[in-house]
């Protein structure tokens, strides 16, 4: 146990045969049990986590690879129906170092939050550390995540280094939450729906340690933002409509439609702009005004969203 608290380590695998047995080794005796969810791995992960004996090790295997956040979910699912108070991610590459699991758990021990989240990006060193098309990435949905979620302190959405407490994890429905590798995004969202406060950790960025990512960048370039894009609509529907009504609705609908009415005027003004040479004046004025009111009013919602939010970080 940790600080009174019953810890339960997740780690989800997919052919980590190469990592999984020093991850397993290097978990601390104060937590109380290491959940390994094998996700149809095809190489030796099964027979590698049969060779550490530690009877703190519980197995979970699917039939059919279901992806990321399926297999952390299933580990969620166990945690919730084990009377875990603690349920901490960690990868089974070797890429998070467990002389962070404490600053990971703090915050949720001490009941300071409902969910910490690993942030590698606190470090001015990062961009060195982490590879350049993964770190601009992470920017890119960072940045889509603070909209989509409204947490907009979290700044590393990122990574799967977490800690989530018993009243999250009996709050949210696991088997809704997104498959693959846009979970952590999928969770933030659901977990602002809640009003579950988050709060980020500084966490040390490890690469090069002979892990092999399975992340492939044009897989999930249009898949997450997508995903975002309805989640971000699913929260305001759920959040500020059904549960309780805020006129930051209206602000963000009405700063969406002005945009979309905006885009025809701003074609016509192009079109004549470039085959006769000329501008006209009335379609540019209106398409100008319908522009600036649309840009207004989202920044408007944008800051009550921040506001409304502000007492879950």
């Amino acid at each position: 146990m940790y600080k009174e608290k019953k810890i339960a380590i997740i780690i989800p695998c997919y052919n980590e045969a190469l990592q999984i047995k020093s991850v397993l080794r290097s978990i601390p005796d104060y937590v109380d049990y290491i959940i390994v969810v094998d996700d149809k791995s095809m190489d030796h992960t099964l027979d590698q986590i049969k060779l550490v004996h530690d009877l703190r090790i519980i197995i979970i295997t699917h039939k059919k690879n279901q992806g990321v956040g399926a297999a952390i979910a299933s580990g969620y699912k166990w945690s919730r129906d084990n009377n875990v108070d603690i349920a901490v991610v960690m990868a089974g590459d070797g890429q998070m170092d467990p002389d962070d699991l404490p600053a990971i758990l703090d915050p949720v021990c001490d009941g300071v939050a409902d969910y910490a989240k690993g942030n590698r990006l606190f470090t001015g060193e990062a961009y060195k550390m982490i590879p350049k098309v993964r770190f601009w990435g992470n920017a890119f949905l960072s940045f889509l995540t603070k909209i989509a979620s409204g947490y907009w302190h979290v700044a590393d959405s990122q990574s799967g280094y977490t800690a989530i407490n018993k009243k999250a994890l009996h709050a949210i429905n696991w088997d809704k939450m997104y498959k693959r590798y846009g979970q952590p995004n999928d969770l933030l969202v659901r977990l602002n729906i809640h009003n579950m406060r988050v709060v980020d950790v500084p966490v040390k960025p490890i690469y090069n340690v002979g892990e092999k990512s399975g992340l492939k960048i044009r897989k999930i370039i249009f898949t997450i933002p997508i995903m975002l894009i309805k989640m971000f609509f699913y929260r305001l529907f759920k959040k500020y409509m059904i549960r309780n009504f805020h006129p930051l609705v209206l602000f963000y609908f009405s700063g969406i439609l002005l945009n979309i009415l905006a885009f025809p005027l701003f074609v016509r003004f192009l079109y004549f702009w470039i085959s006769v040479n000329h501008i006209p004046k009335i379609n540019f004025l209106a398409w100008m005004m319908l522009k600036i009111l649309g840009i207004q009013f989202l920044l408007f919602a944008m800051w009550f969203d921040m506001e409304e939010n502000r007492p879950l970080e």
